[in-house]
């Protein structure tokens, strides 16, 4: 029993003496294997989509290409390999969680609640909650939803903040599950749910894409507040502080401004319309101040 203890002893000991080398080391990862894999949005437009030849595309995207220059430099990799991965709003957080991915570039609210799974750099992109209906709808806040059918993309901040409100004000909403946010748009375009709760830049960018754009709208106040950024391994000091710098300094030579206007201010794939975007005030206090300890 005592020799028993002791292992026990022993095992606790070293357990904790390990913990420390368990955190991730997503830089020497990459360093090792020669490859960066990185998860990324099929029909998030403009952060990240798929182009007609099926690549993806957007902001996102171009933020984390410039994170691959910078990798390519710090780690004296040339020929760092890419590999793209897609993910959803349910898969992309265990994707991260367990290793499978190495960073998210697509359209991920940094809230409190993930920050126990994961981790993000800096914000890059401030949204918020609003409701996507067809004008014929006549609905022009969340109030005008009292018994009738919403759809929801799973696994996202905007569901569960429409969720909320429905449940404190007992308003009897039909909530219709989604695995993304193009069959939720679709949800709405073929009268399946009068509405689709999703950050306004997203619906702006469905819309935009749409057959149809003049029979939608995108009312009332919003429901929530959605800092974006990209998502990388909890507990990985190093590559957040690597990561940060490079957006930072992104920031602060404006070139960010530039990646911003291409995508939000221009003419966009595929069909080259414009979404007319400006950068909010939020994301303007952002740029002009970046966090230089990225917290």
């Amino acid at each position: 029993m005592k020799r028993f203890v002791s292992l026990i002893v022993a095992l606790t000991a070293c357990a904790a003496f390990i913990s420390p080398a368990s955190a991730a080391d997503t830089l020497k990862k990459i360093k090792d294997s020669g490859t960066i894999t990185i998860g990324h949005r099929d029909a998030s437009i403009p952060f990240s989509y798929l182009d007609d030849k099926q690549k993806p595309i957007g902001y996102s995207m171009d933020l984390c290409m410039k994170l691959v220059d910078a990798m390519k430099a710090e780690l004296k990799l040339p020929n760092l390999k890419v590999v793209l991965n897609p993910v959803t709003s349910q898969t992309r957080i265990p994707l991260i969680a367990n290793g499978s991915i190495d960073m998210e570039c697509g359209s991920t609210t940094n809230s409190v609640e993930r920050q126990k799974q994961v981790s993000f750099l800096n914000t890059t992109f401030i949204t918020g909650t609003k409701l996507l209906v067809k004008k014929s709808s006549h609905v022009k806040s969340y109030k005008d939803l009292k018994g009738k059918a919403v759809v929801v993309t799973n696994g996202t901040t905007n569901e569960r903040a429409i969720k909320e409100l429905d449940a404190k004000e007992n308003l009897g909403m039909k909530f219709i599950p989604s695995k993304d946010h193009a069959e939720s748009f679709l949800s709405v375009d073929s009268g399946r749910a009068v509405a689709f709760p999703m950050d306004d830049i997203l619906l702006a960018g469905l819309i935009n894409n749409s057959k149809n754009p003049g029979e939608f709208e995108i009312v009332g106040a919003f429901l929530s507040h959605d800092p974006y950024a990209i998502m990388i391994s909890k507990d990985d000091p190093a590559f957040k502080k690597f990561g940060d710098g490079v957006i930072n300094g992104l920031m602060k030579s404006g070139e960010i401004n530039k990646i911003y206007s291409k995508w939000f201010e221009s003419p966009i794939p595929p069909k080259g319309n414009n979404l007319k975007f400006p950068m909010s005030d939020g994301l303007k206090e952002a740029i002009a101040h970046p966090n230089d300890k990225g917290a």
